[in-house]
């Protein structure tokens, strides 16, 4: 006589939704556009003041919309404030939520200095109410020292690299799901929010209208190395848990061992990588390539740093922890599917236009004291004055 003991567990809905996809792929290329923006605005390197300020540009934007993001997927948004009346110290999603007004606050700082002088020049020329809100923003006519604008770069960065840790950490540490219960995962999450920050910065330096020479091939180089540190931190993710019998990463390549899903994921992922850092590495050869491929690249570049976030925060959810097999999540159309993503895509738009249309960013600030406004009764004739926002760029 046979016993056959049936175990009846229920089925729990995921956890997170797209917008916690969402929230880290802004916040990663926040992270990661203040760091690519840090050379000419921070350092004033003059060959990176193209590349700077459209990093600048991509951070400020990324930043404001990333919380947003992350209010929504808290499920009750109103109830943020708890985090702020219950402090737990020991928990990252708590230190989290301290880093991320730090962060913002810094990050809008330091844009706001390095915008300042063009603002104020804005303000003093006769364009009706756009040189009123200019000199609202720049609030006032007094001078910021070269010293404060590099204290406030050190501030913002350092409040980057408590986000990058935060958000790998906050991932990680959970032990109940072996996928992400690696130390690969926040690596792995820098590099791909790398190489997103560098498709992003070559789709603006495209559909702005600056195409800088400087910033494709800067910003090619940046993204093969990218490719490459992803890459061998991908294979070694898989051979720690190839070779391995017992550890998270071994439990995790179990877990997934007999789904032909998860395969295909793989092998699409794999692809999109080889030949993003193929196409790359081949657009660094030649001017022609950099501008044929560059938005091409740029696309791709996003999709990869994307897809990844997606794979991890949402298809890893589908592996049930109670029971064998996997749940089905489908995306639905509604706030907590599609229409939340194409709405925080939308809202970063709206950023990205309001700042444009208020803002003189082309005109970002390495000296606020050097850029400070001249008199422009000695001002050279226009067709003799060179824009700031050309100084140092090549085009092609």
């Amino acid at each position: 006589m046979s016993l056959v003991t049936e175990v009846v567990v229920p089925r729990y809905g995921i956890a997170w939704y797209p917008w916690a996809v969402q929230y880290f792929f802004l916040i990663a290329l926040s992270y990661s556009s203040l760091w690519v923006a840090a050379p000419g605005i921070i350092l004033g390197r003059q060959r990176w003041l193209a590349t700077s300020r459209l990093a600048l540009l991509a951070c400020v934007s990324t930043t404001l919309v990333a919380p947003v993001a992350l209010l929504a997927d808290l499920h009750q948004p109103l109830r943020f404030w708890h985090f702020y009346a219950h402090p737990t110290p020991w928990s990252w999603m708590s230190l989290g939520s301290f880093l991320l007004p730090l962060h913002l606050v810094a990050t809008v700082l330091l844009a706001w200095l390095a915008w300042r002088p063009a603002l104020k020049a804005r303000a003093q020329a006769d364009d009706g109410w756009f040189s009123r809100i200019a000199g609202w923003i720049a609030w006032g006519d007094w001078q910021v020292s070269r010293r404060v604008m590099i204290l406030a770069g050190l501030a913002a960065l350092a409040t980057s690299v408590g986000m990058m840790v935060y958000t790998g950490a906050e991932v990680a540490i959970v032990k109940g799901r072996p996928l992400w219960h690696t130390a690969w995962l926040p690596f792995m999450f820098v590099a791909t929010g790398i190489i997103g920050v560098c498709g992003l910065i070559l789709l603006l330096n495209r559909v702005s209208g600056i195409r800088s020479a400087d910033t494709n091939r800067q910003m090619l180089a940046i993204l093969v190395g990218a490719c490459v540190a992803a890459g061998f931190i991908a294979l070694t993710w898989f051979l720690d848990g190839a070779n391995a019998v017992y550890g998270s990463v071994a439990a995790a390549l179990d877990s997934i061992d007999q789904s032909a899903a998860w395969r295909s994921t793989a092998v699409e992922g794999g692809i999109a990588g080889v030949l993003l850092a193929v196409l790359a590495f081949m657009a660094r050869r030649g001017p022609a390539r950099r501008k044929l491929f560059g938005w091409a690249l740029g696309l791709l570049a996003l999709h990869v740093a994307w897809m990844f976030r997606w794979v991890v925060l949402m298809n890893v959810q589908t592996v049930a922890r109670n029971s064998a097999g996997f749940h089905d999540y489908h995306v639905a159309f509604g706030s907590y599917g599609l229409t939340g993503i194409i709405g925080i895509f939308g809202l970063w738009l709206t950023a990205l236009l309001v700042i444009e249309l208020f803002v003189p960013w082309r005109d970002a600030s390495l000296d606020p004291e050097r850029d400070a406004p001249a008199d422009t009764s000695a001002a050279p004739a226009p067709s003799a004055s060179v824009s700031p926002a050309t100084q140092g760029v090549r085009h092609g």
